[in-house]
Protein backbone atom coordinates (compact mmCIF):
# COMPACT_ATOMS: atom_id res chain seq x y z
CA UNK A 1 0.00 0.00 0.00
CA UNK A 2 2.67 2.54 0.96
CA UNK A 3 4.76 1.73 -2.16
CA UNK A 4 1.61 2.52 -4.16
CA UNK A 5 1.27 5.49 -2.70
CA UNK A 6 4.80 6.75 -2.99
CA UNK A 7 4.66 5.92 -6.84
CA UNK A 8 1.10 7.78 -7.16
CA UNK A 9 3.22 11.08 -5.41
CA UNK A 10 5.59 10.79 -7.54
CA UNK A 11 3.67 10.10 -10.74
CA UNK A 12 1.89 13.65 -9.67
CA UNK A 13 4.57 15.24 -9.07
CA UNK A 14 6.62 14.34 -12.21
CA UNK A 15 2.88 15.22 -14.03
CA UNK A 16 2.59 18.95 -12.07
CA UNK A 17 6.17 19.15 -13.05
CA UNK A 18 5.50 18.51 -16.69
CA UNK A 19 2.85 20.91 -16.66
CA UNK A 20 4.31 23.86 -14.88
CA UNK A 21 7.62 23.45 -17.54
CA UNK A 22 5.24 23.38 -20.64
CA UNK A 23 3.78 26.64 -19.14
CA UNK A 24 0.30 24.50 -19.64
CA UNK A 25 -0.34 26.19 -15.16
CA UNK A 26 -0.72 29.40 -17.69
CA UNK A 27 -4.13 30.11 -18.33
CA UNK A 28 -3.32 32.89 -21.22
CA UNK A 29 -1.08 30.68 -22.91
CA UNK A 30 -4.17 27.49 -22.74
CA UNK A 31 -6.67 30.43 -24.68
CA UNK A 32 -4.08 30.97 -27.01
CA UNK A 33 -3.95 27.42 -28.43
CA UNK A 34 -7.60 27.52 -28.55
CA UNK A 35 -7.83 31.03 -30.40
CA UNK A 36 -7.65 29.10 -33.80
CA UNK A 37 -8.26 32.90 -35.45
CA UNK A 38 -6.30 35.46 -33.61
CA UNK A 39 -3.06 35.24 -31.90
CA UNK A 40 -2.74 31.40 -32.02
CA UNK A 41 0.33 29.72 -29.71
CA UNK A 42 1.06 26.30 -30.38
CA UNK A 43 2.87 25.41 -27.39
CA UNK A 44 -0.14 23.31 -26.46
CA UNK A 45 -0.03 21.23 -29.38
CA UNK A 46 3.99 19.99 -28.45
CA UNK A 47 2.61 19.14 -25.09
CA UNK A 48 0.27 17.04 -26.02
CA UNK A 49 2.46 15.32 -29.24
CA UNK A 50 4.94 14.55 -26.27
CA UNK A 51 1.86 13.18 -23.99
CA UNK A 52 0.99 11.06 -26.75
CA UNK A 53 4.33 9.89 -27.68
CA UNK A 54 4.68 8.57 -23.83
CA UNK A 55 1.21 6.70 -24.39
CA UNK A 56 1.75 5.10 -27.58
CA UNK A 57 5.25 3.58 -25.88
CA UNK A 58 3.22 2.63 -22.63
CA UNK A 59 0.04 1.13 -25.27
CA UNK A 60 3.18 -1.08 -26.28
CA UNK A 61 5.14 -2.03 -23.34
CA UNK A 62 1.36 -2.35 -21.29
CA UNK A 63 0.86 -5.46 -23.84
CA UNK A 64 3.47 -7.47 -23.01
CA UNK A 65 3.14 -7.34 -19.30
CA UNK A 66 0.88 -9.49 -16.89
CA UNK A 67 -0.63 -7.21 -15.12
CA UNK A 68 0.69 -3.56 -13.95
CA UNK A 69 3.60 -3.18 -10.91
CA UNK A 70 1.23 -1.62 -8.20
CA UNK A 71 -2.35 -3.43 -9.11
CA UNK A 72 -3.87 -7.02 -9.46
CA UNK A 73 -5.42 -6.00 -12.98
CA UNK A 74 -5.34 -3.51 -15.63
CA UNK A 75 -8.42 -1.42 -15.88
CA UNK A 76 -8.56 -0.38 -19.43
CA UNK A 77 -11.62 1.20 -21.30
CA UNK A 78 -13.76 -0.73 -23.80
CA UNK A 79 -15.99 0.76 -26.60
CA UNK A 80 -19.13 0.00 -23.70
CA UNK A 81 -17.39 3.02 -22.17
CA UNK A 82 -18.97 5.69 -24.32
CA UNK A 83 -21.81 6.84 -23.12
CA UNK A 84 -24.04 9.74 -23.26
CA UNK A 85 -23.23 10.60 -20.31
CA UNK A 86 -19.44 10.58 -20.75
CA UNK A 87 -19.65 12.27 -24.29
CA UNK A 88 -21.96 15.23 -22.21
CA UNK A 89 -19.35 15.65 -19.35
CA UNK A 90 -16.46 15.68 -21.79
CA UNK A 91 -18.35 18.82 -23.73
CA UNK A 92 -19.17 20.42 -20.51
CA UNK A 93 -15.29 20.13 -19.35
CA UNK A 94 -13.89 21.45 -22.90
CA UNK A 95 -16.30 24.50 -22.34
CA UNK A 96 -15.05 25.10 -18.90
CA UNK A 97 -11.48 24.21 -19.80
CA UNK A 98 -12.00 26.92 -22.97
CA UNK A 99 -13.27 29.73 -20.46
CA UNK A 100 -11.08 29.26 -17.63
CA UNK A 101 -7.42 28.33 -19.33
CA UNK A 102 -7.51 25.24 -16.79
CA UNK A 103 -8.35 21.94 -16.28
CA UNK A 104 -7.95 19.68 -13.08
CA UNK A 105 -4.11 18.74 -13.31
CA UNK A 106 -2.68 22.30 -14.41
CA UNK A 107 -5.60 24.06 -11.67
CA UNK A 108 -3.51 22.01 -8.95
CA UNK A 109 -0.28 22.93 -10.31
CA UNK A 110 -1.09 26.53 -10.70
CA UNK A 111 -1.57 26.63 -6.88
CA UNK A 112 1.94 27.44 -6.86
CA UNK A 113 1.93 29.57 -9.33
CA UNK A 114 -1.40 32.03 -9.20
CA UNK A 115 -2.73 30.50 -5.97
CA UNK A 116 -5.77 32.96 -5.55
CA UNK A 117 -6.93 32.55 -9.15
CA UNK A 118 -6.05 28.85 -9.17
CA UNK A 119 -8.17 28.24 -5.62
CA UNK A 120 -10.87 30.23 -6.98
CA UNK A 121 -10.97 27.86 -10.36
CA UNK A 122 -10.34 24.55 -7.49
CA UNK A 123 -13.40 26.24 -5.62
CA UNK A 124 -15.59 26.22 -8.34
CA UNK A 125 -14.60 22.96 -10.03
CA UNK A 126 -15.32 21.32 -6.62
CA UNK A 127 -18.71 22.84 -5.86
CA UNK A 128 -19.50 21.74 -10.11
CA UNK A 129 -18.01 18.09 -9.32
CA UNK A 130 -20.72 18.24 -5.92
CA UNK A 131 -23.14 19.86 -7.66
CA UNK A 132 -23.16 16.17 -10.33
CA UNK A 133 -22.93 14.24 -7.16
CA UNK A 134 -26.45 15.28 -6.25
CA UNK A 135 -28.38 16.31 -9.29
CA UNK A 136 -27.05 13.37 -11.97
CA UNK A 137 -27.40 9.57 -9.98
CA UNK A 138 -26.13 7.72 -12.66
CA UNK A 139 -28.11 4.07 -13.32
Amino acid sequence: MMRAVVVALASGTIFGAGLALGGMTDPARVRGFLDLFGAWDPTLAFVMGGAVMVMALAWIVQRSMQRPLFAEAFALPNRSDLTPRLIGGSALFGIGWGIAGLCPGPGFAALAIDAPAAAIFLAAMLAGMMLVRLVDRPA
